[in-house]
């Protein structure tokens, strides 16, 4: 009868050890998901910029094509950027039929979709071979590689 009084108590339920390490367990798995889900938000994030960056040097080139006869105009370099003003009304308030106008609302429509840091360079100096490369600051999620986010496009106009 003792024999039988034991077997069963030690099939009875769990200890407080099992519990114990079945949260830690749980707790590990948990954590791992935490961290998943903050990759996931820098890969997205790193993601939609770079989107957004190609699409902005494509539009430029776009418009570079649609007006070559004043490509030289379309020239920028870092410190355009760094003394740009944006204006109060916002990058639809600027007009862009000249290739100055352009220019203006092109350099809005990156540091409004890039943030306040960011710049470009335009080197036209090889026409028709021209490369757009857009920089940006990625705050305090770096880039995917490291550094801040650059993307550049060349093409033959």
């Amino acid at each position: 009868m003792n024999i039988r009084y034991a077997s069963r108590r030690r099939a009875g339920g769990f200890s407080m050890i099992e519990v114990l390490i079945a949260l830690v367990v749980l707790a590990i798995g948990l954590l791992g998901l935490a961290l998943l889900q903050t990759m996931n938000l820098r890969y997205t994030k790193n993601a939609q910029q770079r989107t957004l960056a190609v699409n902005l040097a494509s539009e430029l080139l776009d418009t570079m094509r649609a007006n070559r006869s004043e490509i030289e105009a379309y020239a920028m370099v870092r410190t355009d950027f760094d003394s740009w003003v944006p204006p109060t009304g916002g990058c639809d308030s600027i007009a862009a039929l000249t290739s100055a106008g352009n220019v203006t609302h092109w350099q809005c429509e990156v540091k409004e979709a890039l943030g306040p840091e960011a710049w470009a360079i335009v080197d036209v100096g090889a026409a028709p071979e021209v490369a757009v490369t857009i920089n940006w600051d990625v705050g305090t999620m770096p880039a995917i590689g490291g550094g801040d986010g650059e993307v550049t496009l060349e093409t033959t106009l």
